[in-house]
């Protein structure tokens, strides 16, 4: 589709289906057995691809060698992705390092991975949406599984925490918004189990959605309430 109008493919691949990352195995194989002969540390999918070294020298010293045997192949680098650098930071299928206490590698999450996510959490629980809470979760349910499960690897569990903590934050905020009104809000969150100051509190000045869903909310709406409504978690 190039503009909104479709034509007729006459070479290459689409992008995101099967044939794509196939091909580029069986062609780039001769790649993956010469890093390997090399005896470097390298990770590759489809075509992209990275190799770890100790000096910034080797590193261009294996750039250079992997341009000559691209070259061979009728291939050509991609110098706007491509950089010798170092490992921390840079970005992988959604992953980077981090090098925690005693100069331990661990693996985290993409800042840029981390940003999609919440846009989307976002999209799914703007309180414009016009939708119930079990709308809500229900397409919640259908996108977190999945972001969840592809960065199981991740070694950071306090970033999944804290997701967790701003997604229930966003839907307090949702709820406050959608009873709108303070006598609204004083005789739900009543029936909730809070005590008479405790509505109050919520109910004055209610429009501040964003920070009238702390304190009082977190004890009226806590985790357990989230998990019989079916909201995912990460952590």
């Amino acid at each position: 589709m190039a503009q909104g109008v479709t034509k007729e493919r006459h070479e290459g691949t689409p992008q995101g289906g099967p044939l794509s990352p196939l091909l580029a195995n069986v062609l780039l194989d001769e790649v993956d057995r010469e890093l390997e002969k090399r005896g470097h540390k390298f990770v590759r999918y489809a075509d992209d691809c990275n190799v770890y070294v100790r000096s910034q020298r080797a590193g261009e010293r294996v750039l250079m060698g992997m341009r000559k045997l691209y070259d061979r192949l009728h291939l050509k680098v991609n110098e706007s992705k491509t950089a010798v650098t170092r490992a921390y930071g840079r970005k992988f299928l959604g992953f980077h390092f981090l090098q925690g206490p005693g100069g331990e590698i661990k693996r985290a999450v993409a800042y840029k991975a981390i940003a999609t996510f919440k846009k989307r959490i976002r999209q799914i629980t703007r309180r414009t949406c016009g939708r119930s809470l079990n709308e809500v979760a229900e397409e919640l349910r259908r996108y977190m599984p999945g972001w969840k499960a592809y960065f199981k690897l991740a070694q950071t569990p306090s970033i999944f925490q804290k997701l967790d903590g701003w997604l229930r934050h966003r839907l307090r905020a949702l709820q406050l918004k959608q009873w709108r009104r303070g006598t609204t809000v004083y005789r739900e969150v009543r029936k909730m189990g809070a005590s008479e100051e405790q509505a109050w509190r919520v109910a004055i000045n209610v429009r501040r959605w964003w920070h009238k869903s702390r304190y009082e909310m977190n004890r009226v709406m806590p985790i357990v309430y989230f998990d019989k409504l079916g909201v995912p978690r990460l952590s």
